[in-house]
């Protein structure tokens, strides 16, 4: 099991708690000067890195959401003289003002070095060829993947998104090892390749796939690796935490998420409190940047479902805790005839059924307040809406409406899949 940072990625418990309180009072100088950030701090009394003594304080500071990088836009939140800014990135900005991550040359390196152990932990080796995805540009996917492959010493494919063929082809003519991309777009790949009219359907040299930005199932796991020969990873990180790969991913073992705890603290708060969980119970997970110069976050409310599974060393060597794997959002969250559930529980049933495919979508459909479920699927000749709907009673506890479609009749999407639709009937 390759790790990358040895002594980074297997330290004590006891160092890393040293190395996160110290990393805590060096984001709170760089914070200190910022009116943006300095406001927000003194409020609750921080006027000074002397007033954290302990990991203990963190629970004093205030909660950051994304509605403060909003307010912050372009750049209220930089805290180092603009001519250090090499780089920015942001969100799509399609729910509302866009959220932006500026970088000085240490936060790239800190990114890169972030990427590195994500790409050493998925068992890729110094000249393996790897193929870039995601899109390049302002979205972070691409220049994440990127970086990290320079620093890891990787032959870079950059790809960047769509044209299928050319995927298959590239990976096929450049024998590429390993490909980040969203785990939606893999059922394109497996179409195309199941249609390739020569009959050649394997590209033998892939074994690595590294999917970020959507949650997805195991049993969706298991199909990937099933159908293409390959090992999937699941790595975390936003636009708000400086990009891919910063907050962590799963190692050989599948048993969590490894977080860079030198890099980052990670607090599972209660969603609606605010009050912290014990391990093992879900909650929303909360990161505080200790390395970040331009834009740190200081307990950043991510909206993301997880739990703690364990701090002790894991098999794989690292000493860095392990989270379980995004369950979804507490804004994702679905609210049907009084049962609450997330999009990746709906995906976990429908995989559950022999024949049904990949895609699907849950359409919502609200009239006079009340909301309508209908949840279309596509799947092989004999499986009939019936049986979905009997299977997604059992699974989610309410019966919703629905059909089943011949493969390939639902929308495809090159990027992220759209697995929501709502719909207001007046």
């Amino acid at each position: 099991m390759g790790i990358w940072n040895r002594a980074a990625e297997t330290m004590s418990r006891d160092e890393l708690a040293a190395r996160q309180l110290d990393g805590l009072r060096k984001t709170l100088n760089r914070v200190k000067d910022n009116p943006f950030y300095r406001e927000r701090l003194s409020g609750c009394g921080i006027l000074s890195p002397q007033d954290v003594s302990s990991l203990d304080d963190l629970r004093k500071l205030p909660f950051f959401t994304k509605e403060d990088f909003r307010q912050a836009y372009p750049l209220k939140m930089n805290c180092v003289d603009r001519r250090e800014l090499l780089e920015f990135h942001q969100s799509s900005g399609s729910t509302g003002t866009p959220v932006v991550m500026a970088y000085t040359k240490n936060d790239l390196n800190q990114w890169a070095e972030c990427m590195a152990r994500c790409f050493a932990m998925a068992g890729l080796e110094k000249g393996d060829a790897f193929q870039i995805m995601p899109t390049f540009g302002l979205f972070n996917g691409g220049f994440g993947c990127y970086h990290g492959c320079r620093k890891a010493h990787l032959f870079c494919v950059p790809a960047s998104s769509g044209n299928t063929e050319r995927q298959i082809k590239l990976m096929r003519d450049f024998g590429v090892k390993g490909f980040c991309s969203v785990v939606s777009y893999v059922p394109r790949i497996i179409e195309k390749l199941d249609a390739d009219p020569s009959g050649d359907t394997d590209i033998p040299s892939l074994k690595v796939g590294i999917f970020g930005s959507e949650t997805f199932s195991d049993e969706m796991r298991r199909r990937i690796e099933s159908r293409l020969h390959i090992e999937c990873f699941d790595i975390y990180g936003m636009t708000e935490t400086g990009g891919i790969g910063t907050t962590g991913q799963d190692c050989p073992c599948h048993c969590g998420l490894h977080v860079w705890e030198d890099h980052y603290i990670a607090e599972i708060v209660d969603p609606s409190t605010g009050e912290p969980v014990p391990d093992g119970e879900y909650g929303e997970i909360v990161f505080t940047s200790l390395t970040r110069e331009a834009m740190p976050i200081i307990r950043y409310r991510t909206h993301d479902i997880t739990r703690i599974l364990g701090r002790e060393k894991c098999a794989c060597g690292r000493t860095h805790l392990r989270i379980d794997r995004i369950t979804g959002r507490t804004d994702d969250m679905l609210i049907v005839k009084g049962v609450n559930f997330y999009p990746r529980q709906v995906e976990q049933a429908l995989m559950e059924i022999p024949g049904v495919k990949d895609e699907f979508q849950i359409i919502l459909e609200e009239s006079h307040g009340m909301t309508d479920v209908t949840i279309n699927v596509e799947a092989e000749p004999g499986v009939t809406g019936h049986m979905v709907a009997k299977h997604l009673r059992e699974r989610l506890g309410f019966l919703p409406k629905g059909d089943v479609f011949p493969v390939g009749s639902l929308p495809r999407s090159e990027g992220k899949a759209k697995r929501v639709i709502r719909k207001k009937i007046e």
